[in-house]
């Protein structure tokens, strides 16, 4: 089992998630320094890290979804590698345009970083599997800029594939209808604002991150 972990300049959290996949599922991870070219070869996972890339300069995520690397994540997407993106991840997924919508500034403007009790939505899916008949989640919350928005097209459409993955179950930021994860209309990307690379050991406060890293390998 192989992941990579891309690195942007201001990413504070790929060390974190080297971590967590290691000891959660086994896997060997690789880093990437985001002005590669290439990726490395049979990967069943690549993970867009939290942070601040580029210090979230003109946009979160807007100048990282430039990067040169993206252009292999992007192609690696397409052919049904999966790929998560967490938090300034799920950022630069959203300006790359891998996933709908965008995050905006939080509702009451201020940063937040606290655990949050998630609704598991869709438990059918390759990030979700290993959940079984558990349909909450603890996770970490950290971010000024987490507030999920699309119009109602968009929210009425994902909502009816079945691309919401996660919910928040007191809402922290002021997300459209409480949304925390999404992943593509293929179910190969995921991205989400809560941290498992911050949830996957019970010293952590929660282990159920470890959960979604499990069930990526054993779908691989």
């Amino acid at each position: 089992m192989k992941a990579a972990v891309v690195v942007f300049p201001g990413s504070n959290c790929d060390r974190d998630c080297k971590v967590a996949i290691e000891r959660s599922a086994g896997a060997r991870v690789e880093m990437v320094w985001h002005q590669e070219t290439a990726l490395p070869d049979d990967l069943d996972l690549i993970v867009l890290p939290g942070g601040f890339s580029y210090g979230d300069y003109l946009r979160c995520g807007a100048m990282a979804a430039q990067s040169p690397v993206m252009r292999e994540v992007i192609k690696a997407a397409d052919d049904g590698v999966a790929v998560v993106g967490i938090c300034n991840g799920f950022q630069v997924l959203c300006e790359a345009g891998l996933l709908p919508g965008a995050l905006l500034r939080n509702e009451k403007l201020k940063y937040i970083c606290k655990p949050v009790v998630l609704d598991v939505v869709n438990s059918q899916t390759r990030f979700t599997a290993g959940f079984g008949e558990q349909r909450s989640a603890v996770m970490t919350v950290g971010n000024g800029e987490g507030n999920f928005f699309a119009d109602e097209q968009t929210l009425d459409r994902i909502e009816g594939e079945g691309q919401v993955v996660f919910r928040y179950q007191d809402n922290p930021n002021g997300s459209a209808r409480d949304i925390a994860g999404i992943m593509n209309a293929k179910g190969n990307v995921l991205g989400l604002m809560p941290h498992p690379d911050r949830s996957f050991d019970p010293d952590l406060g929660s282990e159920d991150g470890a959960l979604l890293f499990r069930s990526i390998f054993a779908s691989a």
